[in-house]
């Protein structure tokens, strides 16, 4: 195995993507169960995500779900992809996290994103507008304040303060930046887009800040990776996604996964077409050998300590297969206990 990829730290962020012939609460369930299957293959963190008034996406209350998920496991780390921050009052979300660590002490992790929703009517519903992302490096000053009881406002922010719950800044935009400047582990994607990826990775390390919650830049590079026997099998799994995001694109609705063998079978629109094929392009997808070479290449290019494999599809049952391909071929172990920090006090982060 490539010492590369041995050195790396490799997680899972699940979206809790809705799958045609399945309800929201079997997504939300699958979950669940995906976690713990990922847990005995040894995966670092296990993440989950906030989206409002997707069709497609069952995954609405993420630290709701973080608690189910952290119960039904023993050692692996939980956490958010992200905390959409300017949609909550930081105390809130502060709270909510302190419950979490308390709960389940040592193994939670606070994902920070900037989005305000999708749509104009999710805004709406919301009580947000495009303009509260701007206050996004503000909100995570205020939310990490009442983590350390700095509140100018004299009120404390209970079982929160005093408790030390890794941050994680979801950069997009200007993210890497706010990242840099609070001194944040960033996580950053997608595979797809290599070079912008690269540009927002090294604008971190440049303007990197030491804080008390990293000491150095902290990379994680997110994005779909699909392993299995053959090229086209795991070109398969990609379908279900690509077809689903073609259609947003073109029909302004996001909708749950359909088969790849149905898809396989739609007329398309040029159009539809060019997107769905520019949807199955640039993610790392292929043979455990294939697999193993990008992965390579992609953590030499940007020196990242951890990837984050956010891949949706159908078939639950190959997607697990592509996760213990995926496991072998990195050299996971299983878990670990969570209280053996190490020298470096690595499983606090």
């Amino acid at each position: 195995m490539s010492p590369v990829i041995a050195s790396a730290r490799f997680s899972v962020l699940d979206r809790s993507r809705t799958r045609e012939g399945h309800s929201g609460p079997e997504a939300l369930r699958d979950t669940v169960r995906l976690a713990r299957e990922l847990e005995e293959l040894g995966y670092h963190r296990f993440w989950v995500s906030e989206h409002h008034g997707v069709p497609g996406v069952a995954g609405s209350a993420p630290t709701v779900l973080a608690a189910a998920v952290a119960a039904a496991t023993r050692t692996i780390r939980v956490g958010t992809g992200g905390v959409m921050l300017p949609n909550h009052q930081p105390l809130v979300v502060a709270e909510q996290f302190g419950v979490l660590e308390s709960l389940f002490p040592g193994r939670v992790d606070m994902g920070l994103g900037r989005s305000v929703g999708f749509t104009d009517g999710v805004r709406k519903a919301l009580g947000r507008g495009k303009d509260d992302a701007e206050d996004f490096g503000a909100q995570i000053d205020e939310l990490l304040g009442w983590f350390r009881g700095t509140s100018p406002t004299g009120v404390h922010a209970r079982p929160a303060e005093g408790l030390a719950v890794p941050p994680f800044v979801l950069a997009m935009g200007e993210g890497a930046t706010i990242a840099a400047r609070a001194g944040l582990p960033m996580v950053i994607g997608d595979f797809r887009g290599r070079d912008r990826m690269r540009r927002g990775i090294d604008r971190y390390r440049e303007h990197f800040r030491p804080s008390v919650w990293a000491s150095e830049p902290y990379v994680v590079i997110s994005g779909t990776v699909a392993v299995a026997d053959t090229p086209e099998e795991a070109r398969r799994l990609l379908i279900p996604e690509a077809w689903s995001m073609a259609h947003s694109r073109t029909r302004g609705t996001f909708p749950p996964l359909p088969p790849a063998e149905r898809v396989e079978s739609f007329t398309m629109t040029a159009r539809e077409r060019d997107l769905y094929e520019s949807g199955l392009g640039g993610h790392i997808a292929g043979t455990e050998e294939q697999v193993a070479g990008e992965l390579e290449r992609v953590l030499k290019e940007t020196d990242a300590q951890e990837v984050l494999v956010t891949t949706s599809t159908h078939d639950r049952t190959a997607l697990l297969d592509s996760y213990r391909r995926l496991a072998a071929l990195t050299g996971l172990a299983g878990p670990t206990d969570p209280t053996d920090t190490g020298d470096d006090g690595a499983a606090r982060r």
